[in-house]
């Protein structure tokens, strides 16, 4: 019974792919995943990369948020961190590992020489089935990356990430406005409707 009920949530989850607009368009253009167009609409609106941006694209495999960089980024510097594997992408660095390490913020570091214009993230804890523990674990990731960023982004840095509208929601949006001057939530056109997803736009380092 629990196997036929797999295979039908697993047959719907294909016939909503195939439906998909974004899904659909991600593959006529060759990106790696649907999830490059809401980093194209973020940066539509906002405007945080450009030629020179030198960029860190956080827990980034399959790679569609960096091919998006890419095609942008041309004198600047790109290292993309995921703790799965990730097929290369032309003139992009990329380290397998766990940002929360000590050891993976000092490559990080030692890659650029110097700090960031931009970290972005589109990192989600795995799912548990459990829709408000997914949203805690996903926002403390946030969290963790709002933290890292006041130590390693440059005073004019933007820091763009994933948030799910949750029981913490406020905290975080409350971290968010202590560290940075400029803090915005936007959520893409290309972010499924019944997803609790929202993105988290920060600019400007408060001085501390």
């Amino acid at each position: 019974m629990k196997k036929s009920k797999r295979i039908k949530k697993s047959n719907s989850w294909k016939i909503k792919q195939h439906r998909d607009q974004f899904f659909k368009k991600s593959k006529t253009l060759g990106y790696r995943s649907r999830a490059s167009f809401k980093l194209i609409e973020l940066n539509k609106k906002y405007k945080f990369i450009k030629n020179h941006t030198n960029l860190l694209d956080l827990g980034s495999c399959p790679g569609g948020w960096t091919q998006v960089a890419r095609q942008i980024i041309k004198s600047g510097k790109i290292l993309s961190i995921d703790l799965k594997e990730m097929e290369p992408i032309k003139n992009v660095k990329f380290i397998k590992g766990d940002i929360s390490l000590d050891e993976t913020k000092s490559e990080v570091l030692n890659y650029f020489k110097e700090n960031l214009d931009v970290i972005i993230s589109d990192m989600a804890a795995d799912t548990t089935g459990n829709k408000s523990l997914d949203s805690i674990r996903t926002n403390q990731l946030c969290t963790e990356i709002l933290n890292f960023s006041k130590d390693t982004l440059k005073p004019k840095g933007v820091l763009v990430s994933k948030l799910f509208m949750g029981d913490d929601f406020i905290e975080v949006k409350n971290l968010a406005k202590s560290i940075f001057k400029k803090v915005n939530f936007f959520k893409p056109e290309s972010s499924r409707k019944e997803s609790k997803e929202t993105y988290l736009h920060c600019e400007i380092l408060k001085t501390l």
